[in-house]
């Protein structure tokens, strides 16, 4: 299996400045190879340009410009060669999907902040040594840059990447690993309910509170990006040192979120792996479940629209970004993968509707938010509760259920 290990770099200022240059030159390299590929379709009959045909053009384009591109990896250029080639892919797979195109886009020096090696050794080098209390990697045109390295590798090294995030440098590997130790069986089952209000809640009637982190900085974020929005619009090489430490300031605050979120993700994800053997969860579409409500044209006046709950709907939008179920259940496939547990998901329709007791499936069984309240039976409890009981019946009948 494939393991990934991020870790803090230390850079010197002259190896702050070397790694500026390299994202700001292959930036360059991405750019002018996404004109190429506009030109061509464009001027030339709509002709393609395929990643092989601009991949065979990196040498003479090395050998022109010594200076900057001719300084770095040759493999780490053909990575963002790659990177642009699977852009345009995406781009072709949604258009034949019927899905809204979004043509690649030209990047800005701020907006490309990761350099890819394909492979350790070939323009990089993790030099990670036992008894050496420093940890460095080396980057051609850079040189060795100090690691701060709080947990060993597990595995060898296959592939390794810059990433700049603010004014922080980090390293990025990936590691192949064997595959690890599953944890001693515990023999219990549970089914989770993931939603708004509390953030889990599972078949044995425990809560996981949400802790809301977005909603904790929104004032803070909001302030920071209206002292932003208070510059004028210049040119990058134009703008003030006021106007940069104001960029930084809304890009820390939104780090911080994301890094709070990522952290709050990990810790429900790992109780639930230590403590259960199979675990069901509900396959939520979130991307539908957040998208924005269509408009409504009122048919007796053109030109003007009818009340349509967007205010309503953009307030729920903002609760279930902020959730962020799509990272916690992708960090609960990897945990689980990692310590042989077993992850279903499984079709959430009428969950919370469905009486655990006698199976009847009303909307009236669900008068209030977090009240569940069977109609037929009378059987009362927690709506959240009786959702994660009827995903856990679900998923075990789904594990039960003979192959197609």
């Amino acid at each position: 299996m494939i393991r990934a290990y991020k870790f803090l770099m230390r850079p010197t200022v002259g190896q702050q400045a070397a790694l500026g240059e390299m994202l700001r030159d292959h930036c360059s390299l991405y750019n002018g190879a996404l004109q190429e590929r506009r030109d061509a379709y464009r001027h030339v009959s709509k002709t393609s340009v395929t990643y092989g045909m601009q991949s065979a053009q990196l040498k003479e384009i090395r050998a022109f410009d010594l200076e900057r591109q001719g300084r770095w990896s040759f493999s780490s250029q053909q990575a963002t060669l790659r990177r642009l080639d699977k852009a345009m892919q995406a781009f072709f797979h949604r258009i034949k999907s019927g899905v809204t195109p979004g043509y690649p886009r030209f990047r800005g020096v701020n907006w490309f902040d990761t350099v890819d090696f394909p492979k350790d050794g070939d323009g990089c080098r993790w030099d990670s040594t036992p008894h050496d209390p420093v940890t460095r990697v080396r980057f051609q045109g850079v040189g060795h840059v100090k690691v701060h390295q709080h947990r060993a590798v597990v595995g060898k090294v296959k592939t390794v990447s810059v990433k700049r995030e603010g004014r922080k440098w980090f390293v990025v590997l990936t590691a192949e690993q064997a595959k690890p130790e599953p944890l001693p069986p515990t023999g219990s089952v549970v089914g989770v309910d993931l939603g708004i209000t509390n953030f889990l809640a599972d078949s044995n009637g425990a809560f996981v509170p949400n802790p809301r982190h977005g909603r904790k900085a929104a004032a803070k974020l909001e302030a920071a990006q209206q002292a932003l929005a208070r510059f004028p619009r210049v040119r990058r090489d134009k703008r003030t040192a006021n106007h940069r430490r104001a960029v930084e300031k809304v890009a820390t605050l939104h780090r911080k979120v994301r890094c709070q979120r990522l952290d709050h993700a990990h810790k429900a994800a790992l109780d639930l792996v230590r403590q259960h053997d199979f675990i069901a969860h509900e396959d939520l579409k979130i991307r539908n479940m957040s998208k924005a409500c269509a408009p409504k044209p009122d048919p007796e006046q053109p030109g003007t629209f009818l009340p349509n709950g967007a205010a309503a709907k953009a307030g729920l939008n903002r609760s279930i970004n902020d959730a962020g179920w799509g990272v916690f259940l992708r960090i609960l496939t990897a945990k689980a993968e990692s310590a042989g547990r077993e992850v279903m998901a499984v079709d959430p329709r009428n969950t919370s509707r469905r009486c655990p007791e006698c199976g009847h499936t009303a909307k009236e069984n669900r008068p209030t938010q977090e009240k569940f309240h069977c109609v037929s039976c009378g059987h009362t409890a927690h709506a959240d509760t009786v959702g994660a009981l009827n995903v856990l019946r679900a998923g075990l009948v789904r594990r039960e259920a003979p192959p197609a």
